[in-house]
């Protein structure tokens, strides 16, 4: 039965790879290549990598890259404009709570807010997925929404005008007790019917984040607030972590 994962992650209806976002990209990848100590020739995952913004960039940067999602319209995105540039990367379909691959990589990625939109003990299994995918002393780089930046500056509602000149209109419900956020969007563009699709997000802060890493067999090792060298501070929404796998 469809969910509501199918509905809402459309190309139609969201896309990651917008023009701001796309701007945006190699400015984060640059980070999370310098947080990942990846350098030409390493092997990176980027699970659920969309139409590939970031995983374009690494191969750009003669990363072997190999980005996991389970949107084939997204991933069809990533392979023509990868041929579009000439770039090398594999770009495989597939569940990020069982992503198959064992000791294959030096690195692992899990950017945008990707990460939260099953339960919570299947969120458990896409970290020992990652777990097992890495070469042991492999790193991981996760990317969320905090939870802690959230309950301090919830708005149920907010309005954002797009480059494209559609509206975007989000309506949110954040539930204290059970750490998740029920959010409502609506996507207007002139001349056509309103659309409107459901999300459903598990939030963490860094020290639930960090618990279940443990049990995933990933041990904790920094956190920054968004994708810069700053690691204190409180001005981000963001919540980024790396870990390792123990050799």
């Amino acid at each position: 039965m469809p969910s509501w994962r199918d509905k809402f992650f459309d190309p139609g209806f969201y896309n990651p790879a917008s023009p701001e976002a796309v701007r945006a990209a190699s400015s984060e990848a640059a980070f999370m290549a310098r947080a990942l100590k990846l350098g030409k020739g390493k092997s990176l995952l980027d699970l659920a990598c969309g139409p590939g913004r970031h995983s374009l960039e690494f191969a750009r940067r003669g990363i072997r890259v190999t980005g996991l999602d389970i949107t084939a319209s997204y991933l069809a995105l990533a392979r023509r404009e990868a041929a579009r540039r000439g770039l090398e990367a594999r770009f495989v379909r597939g569940d990020m709570r069982s992503p198959g691959f064992e000791a294959e990589f030096d690195a692992a990625l899990c950017a945008f807010t990707s990460f939260g939109y099953f339960s919570k003990a299947d969120d458990l299994k896409v970290l020992r997925g990652v777990r097992r995918a890495l070469k042991p002393g492999g790193l991981f780089l996760i990317d969320v929404m905090d939870k802690t930046w959230l309950a301090r500056n919830f708005r149920p509602r907010s309005w954002e005008r797009r480059e494209d000149g559609s509206f975007l209109l989000t309506e949110d419900r954040f539930d204290a007790a059970t750490a998740r956020l029920h959010g409502a969007w609506t996507v207007l563009r002139p001349g056509k019917p309103a659309q409107t699709r459901q999300l459903h997000l598990n939030l963490y802060d860094e020290a639930a984040l960090g618990a279940l890493m443990r049990r995933a067999g990933l041990a904790p090792l920094k956190r920054w607030r968004g994708f810069s060298a700053r690691r204190g501070g409180d001005q981000s929404n963001r919540l980024v972590m790396l870990a390792r796998r123990p050799a």
